[in-house]
């Protein structure tokens, strides 16, 4: 089976951090191949979301790792492809957790998953292909609070995709959030990161401490972001 990653970029290239990430899956991954596609569609938008959704079906891998445009690999990544191979889809729950922030698709415990980062291989084709099903028709709208006041996102990605998953009665592997580091909200860690997934820059003690944790007999310890 081939191997490879795939990113989606959505309207100009140059305003993403795509050479950044395109150099560190040359460092820790030069042996696989990497396809960038462009989208003429607003990210946010129907038409955009329904895109992204799609991923599975422009991937033109057998095992397939989608990273996000602003996100950096950091370490091998091998284990997160095997556990795709084994359960067909392996990522990450969301720093929040709960759907139904998303009004008007949940009002429970349905767990909201983060889509910047997913190995995935054909087997989890049901998931994909409800997520392109209900991805442009759903209300998938976002409200949370900015400056103390109530806000609205008019559509998300992710809701639609936490609909999916519980259309489709698909159980992912779920991985560490070290697999998807989102250092706005993710403050202290243990152990190596794996991918960072933000527009800022990895601090250089990060990449520090995952060589020491590449060294035979390392322990894992508990750290806090420089």
């Amino acid at each position: 089976m081939n191997r490879g990653i795939l990113t989606l970029v959505w309207g100009r290239r140059d305003v993403l951090p795509i050479e950044r990430l395109l150099a560190s899956t040359r460092k820790y991954h030069p042996e696989l191949p990497h396809e960038v596609l462009e989208i003429e569609a607003r990210w946010d938008g129907p038409k955009g979301l329904q895109e992204k959704s799609r991923m599975l079906e422009l991937s033109p891998f057998d095992e397939t790792l989608f990273l996000d445009g602003d996100t950096v690999v950091m370490d091998r990544l091998d284990y997160g492809f095997d556990m795709a191979r084994r359960h067909a889809l392996a990522l990450c729950i969301c720093e929040s957790p709960w759907a139904r922030r998303y009004p008007k698709l949940f009002s429970g415990d349905e767990v909201e998953y983060n889509t910047g980062v997913m190995f995935f291989t054909k087997a989890a084709r049901p998931v994909f292909e409800t997520w392109t099903e209900i991805a442009g028709i759903l209300d998938s709208r976002l409200e949370f609070i900015q400056g103390q006041q109530p806000a609205t996102m008019v559509s998300n990605d992710q809701g639609t995709f936490a609909a999916a998953i519980q259309r489709s009665a698909f159980n992912p592997y779920v991985l560490p959030f070290n697999w998807n580091f989102r250092p706005q909200w993710h403050k202290s860690f243990f152990g190596p990161v794996k991918i960072w997934h933000d527009y800022s820059e990895p601090p250089a003690a990060l990449d520090q401490l995952n060589r020491y944790y590449r060294k035979k007999g390392h322990i894992i310890q508990y750290h806090r972001l420089p």
